[in-house]
């Protein structure tokens, strides 16, 4: 229920025109105000739509997809390679790992002679250990860099394998065709590392046995240390070494405590599995998508209308669900503007991928290959 008193506070924020008026384009993308889509594009192993909206003041979803050589050279492995990278306390850090990760993934599949689950954990390391080293470059002119990191989920298609990597709360659903009965089911390929799964608890209070605190319950919600849901994340330098639990970061991001092993990690865990005919599409989202909607209410969608504007789709589908949740209509959620609107949903990416499965048994590829950003970020600054 909205009240009264918070609508006096919402309605200067109110604009006449946000999603759907005045919107323009961009070369890999249209902005409908605070709604970026791709609706249609071709990648390697299929087709594929894309959609971001944000709520915060500052974007801090970033995401990508890459669709063409997985190595440094063109005569290696071609597939696909998707990343949603869902930002916490700013977008630094996702911003970085966009600009980052595919390039760590292109040197070690190139070293590796191949893609491998190992390529994508040496690749979300070094990707880790750079950030880290970035934390600490700027750590006094810029200490709160220390605080923000991003949660990432990444999908690669390669040589007729799925990899799928997570650390952190992103979600990725496998949309299968059961021959049975003709319906498509979803199906969870990624683990979260969330501490209101008991699983993540037990987990940090093995890792931490002398740490009666490392998982506190705290206004109904179980937070590491008490200060953040996610167990895993690439930066958040301020739980990971102490040298940075310190001043001149703020005092409230600082543990009374001192710790000599990290408190987070970057490890994501990884699952690899063969593409079969019956895989019809992947969705791969943040978990502002997931607040609002089913593993099942997403494929359902997916795989009951049109490809064109299918992420745009989800995402609408979420702001709607959010709209009812505050006995709003969706056409006035829509008018909010960004800061505000981050008290009626997260910011949110959506990338569907669809499984062609002709292209998937290929053995060479020979076709544009493809590079694009969500939100139509390009690397710069201290972020490259």
């Amino acid at each position: 229920m909205v009240t009264s008193g918070f609508m006096r506070i919402v309605y200067p924020c109110w604009k006449p025109s946000v999603e759907g008026d005045n919107s323009t384009k961009d070369a890999n993308g249209r902005f409908d105000g605070l709604l970026w889509h791709k609706d249609f594009g071709n990648h390697v192993n299929g087709e594929f739509s894309m959609a971001v909206v944000q709520a915060n003041t500052l974007l801090e979803d970033h995401s990508q997809l890459e669709s063409g050589p997985m190595g440094s050279f063109d005569d290696g492995p071609h597939g696909t390679f998707v990343g949603v990278y869902d930002g916490h306390g700013g977008p630094e850090t996702a911003r970085f790992v966009c600009n980052n990760l595919f390039k760590n993934i292109k040197k070690f599949t190139s070293q590796n002679q191949g893609m491998s689950a190992d390529v994508i954990m040496k690749a979300f390391l070094a990707t880790e250990e750079e950030f880290l080293s970035l934390v600490k470059d700027l750590w006094q002119e810029k200490p709160q860099i220390a605080s923000v990191g991003t949660c990432c989920l990444v999908g690669v298609i390669c040589s007729g394998y799925l990899y799928t990597a997570n650390a952190g709360d992103s979600r990725v659903v496998l949309g299968k065709l059961d021959k049975l009965d003709k319906t498509v089911k979803a199906i969870q390929l990624s683990s979260e590392h969330n501490a209101s799964f008991e699983s993540v608890r037990e987990e940090l209070q093995l890792r931490h046995p002398d740490d009666p605190q490392i998982v506190v319950l705290k206004h109904k919600v179980w937070r590491v240390k008490g200060i953040i849901q996610v167990s895993r994340s690439i930066g958040d330098a301020y739980l990971k070494k102490a040298e940075f639990n310190a001043s001149p970061l703020l005092e409230k991001f600082r543990l009374r405590e001192p710790f000599e092993k990290p408190i987070m990690l970057a490890e994501p865990s990884i699952s690899v599995q063969k593409i079969i005919p019956e895989d019809q599409f992947l969705i791969f989202a943040s978990d502002g998508l997931w607040e609002h909607l089913s593993n099942q209410e997403a494929v359902d969608i997916v795989n009951t209308n049109p490809r064109h504007g299918i992420a745009k789709k989800l995402v609408k589908a979420a702001l709607c669900e959010a709209a009812k949740k505050r006995e709003m209509r969706y056409s006035d959620l829509k008018k909010i503007d960004r800061g505000i609107r981050r008290h009626f949903h997260d910011d949110i990416t959506v990338v569907v991928l669809f499984l062609d499965s002709h292209l998937i048994s290929r053995s060479t590829y020979r076709g544009p290959f493809l590079s694009i950003k969500g939100a139509g970020y390009s690397s710069s600054g201290i972020d490259s």
